[in-house]
C-alpha cells in the first residue's frame, strides 16, 4: 500500500506512548525496528515528544510523562476525525467520558483524551500539519489497533453512536467496520478490492478499522485498546525484544492470517508483534 498522506474520519491514524525513562524506551525501539528519532518540541519546552521514522516517515512517537502521570507505560491509540470538540460531544452523549478536554496541539492539529462506557482509553485527532502515521502495514509500523472489553454489545452501541462503525462476524472474530472505507482506500489504491479477494479476504474486510476482542469474565485485564505493530520475522523479533530488555508475554503462536507475540517494553508499556502469513488464513481464532 502506498504511504499514507491523512486518513478519513473515523479510522486510526497514530499512536504513541509517554515513558518516564524516554531516553532508555527509545534505545529499545531504535534496536527492535530500526527507528531513527527527532524530538519535535521548540527548545525550552517542558517534555520531549520524539517523532519515530522509517525511511524519513513518521510511524508513531515516544514522548516523556507528563508530572503526575501513573508510571506504567502504554500505547495509545488516536482516531481521526473532523472536529475534535464534536466528537468529545459525541462521547458524553453516548455514555463515555472527557479524560482530557480538546486542546491544540501547536500547529500539528487538535486533540482529545476520551474513554468508551467501559473505560477503555482512546484520543481523537483533527489534523492540522501532522497527517497520521505515513508508513503502515510494513515492518516496524503500524498494523492494527483493537479493542478489549466485557460487554461487546455495549461497545457496538458506543463506537456506532461515536464513529459510525458497524462490525463483521467472522469465523475469527469480530471486526470493527466503516461503510465507505473499502471505496476511500480503492480510491487511493486502485486495485486493491481486488488483490484482497484474490488472497481469499472475506466480503466486506476491505472496510475493517479494528478489531473487537471479548474479555473473558474471570480475566481481571481491563478494558483497553491495544496496538499492533507488523514485522517481518516475529520469532526473530521476540529474541531481539528479550536482549533488548523486553518481556515476551506470549508467543510466538499461529493467528488466523498472521503469527504473532504479544511483547512488553522495557519500561511496561505492551504491544503485539505480527507477521502476516496468508497460509494460515483458515485457522480458528
Amino acid at each position: 500500500m502506498p504511504d499514507r498522506d491523512g486518513y478519513i474520519a473515523g479510522v486510526p491514524c497514530w499512536v504513541d506512548t509517554s515513558h518516564p525513562d524516554h531516553e532508555a524506551v527509545l534505545a529499545f525501539y531504535r534496536g527492535l525496528f530500526g527507528w531513527d528519532f527527532e524530538d519535535v518540541m521548540p527548545e525550552g519546552t517542558d517534555g520531549n515528544y520524539f517523532i519515530a521514522r522509517i525511511r524519513g516517515r513518521d510511524v508513531a512517537a515516544i514522548g516523556s510523562s507528563p508530572a503526575g502521570a501513573p508510571p506504567l507505560a502504554s500505547w495509545n491509540t488516536y482516531i481521526w476525525v473532523d472536529d475534535a470538540d464534536e466528537a468529545a460531544a459525541r462521547v458524553r452523549a453516548a455514555g463515555g467520558a472527557v479524560v482530557a478536554e480538546p486542546f491544540d496541539v501547536m500547529d500539528s492539529g487538535r486533540m482529545a483524551v476520551l474513554s468508551d462506557s467501559e473505560g477503555a482509553a482512546f484520543c481523537v485527532w483533527q489534523a492540522k500539519n501532522h497527517r497520521g502515521a505515513e508508513v503502515v502495514n510494513e515492518h516496524g509500523s503500524l498494523n492494527f489497533n483493537g479493542l478489549a472489553t466485557r460487554d461487546p454489545e455495549a461497545a457496538k452501541a458506543f463506537y456506532s453512536a461515536v464513529f459510525g462503525w458497524t462490525t463483521l462476524d467472522l469465523p475469527f472474530g469480530v471486526l470493527w467496520t466503516l461503510p465507505g472505507y473499502g471505496d476511500h482506500l480503492e480510491e487511493r489504491s486502485p486495485g486493491l478490492r481486488q488483490q484482497m479477494a484474490q488472497m481469499g479476504a472475506p466480503d466486506g474486510f476491505i472496510d475493517v478499522v479494528a478489531a473487537l476482542t471479548p474479555i473473558a469474565v474471570d480475566d481481571e485485564t481491563p478494558a483497553h485498546w491495544s496496538v499492533t505493530f507488523g514485522v517481518d520475522d516475529v520469532d526473530l523479533i521476540v529474541d531481539q525484544a528479550r536482549q533488548l530488555g523486553g518481556e515476551v508475554v506470549a508467543g510466538p503462536f499461529a493467528a488466523p492470517w498472521t503469527r504473532m507475540a504479544v511483547i512488553k517494553d522495557p519500561q511496561g508499556a505492551t504491544f503485539i508483534a505480527s507477521q502476516f502469513v496468508p497460509e494460515n488464513k483458515d485457522l480458528e481464532a
